[in-house]
């Protein structure tokens, strides 16, 4: 613990930007969790709503109704597609690719890029406070002419050590958020998908419906 605060002190120049920037990386990572948290939909509980909800009101009350819903699925996807439904099924199937590729990723890969160059840029910073520290110290040593300065100036090298170290404890921890949100989103893509062919399928079937009541009407 000592040395930990004597690295502190007397290599302040770099223990000062590793700490901030261990400070903006968790700032980072809790507010990407909040905000997949916010954009998360819950199909399982909203899609028999949905249902529900576009066989009882139509179209028009489903599509007011999704607005006031949690997760981008919902607020986004729906109603994107339900506010082309007047063109066909076609426009719809692009609509809901148009908004994923223009509105929803851009949204869900926000901070995704400071977040990998904290992690970079961390080890980076650390590896450089501990060169030029060995630099400093073996330079210190050189100049020295007893055993006892040179035993003096040693444990210098055990603390250029600290910037490393420091540096590999905020990337580590970064670069695997880094990979689970990534991974996170790849699945949240292929969720938005699958919701999109199953609106569909629901506005074609209801379609269906009401063409067969006017003729049986």
């Amino acid at each position: 613990m000592s040395a930990f605060l004597k690295f502190v002190t007397s290599e302040w120049y770099f223990a000062v930007p590793l700490f901030l920037m261990s400070l903006v990386a968790v700032t980072l990572v809790i507010w990407r969790i909040l905000l997949n948290l916010d954009a998360k939909t819950s199909l399982n509980e909203f899609l028999p709503k949905f249902q529900q909800k576009l066989d009882a009101d139509g179209p028009e009350a489903a599509l007011a109704w999704c607005r006031t819903q949690k997760g981008v699925i919902a607020r986004k996807l729906f109603p994107a597609a339900l506010e082309t439904r007047a063109q066909g099924l076609t426009a719809m199937r692009r609509a809901m690719a148009n908004v994923i590729e223009l509105e929803i990723l851009p949204d869900l890969n926000f901070l995704m890029a400071p977040i990998l160059a904290i992690a970079k840029t961390a080890t980076m910073v650390g590896l450089l406070g501990t060169v030029i520290s060995m630099i400093n110290t073996f330079s210190a040593i050189e100049q020295e002419t007893t055993a006892g300065g040179v035993t003096q100036h040693s444990g210098a090298i055990g603390l250029a050590l600290f910037a490393t170290a420091i540096g590999l404890v905020t990337a580590i921890p970064l670069a695997f958020s880094h990979v689970l949100f990534k991974d996170w989103i790849a699945r949240q893509e292929l969720k938005m998908k699958s919701a999109g062919q199953k609106l569909l399928v629901l506005v074609q079937d209801k379609g269906q419906g009401q063409s067969a009541a006017r003729r049986v009407g």
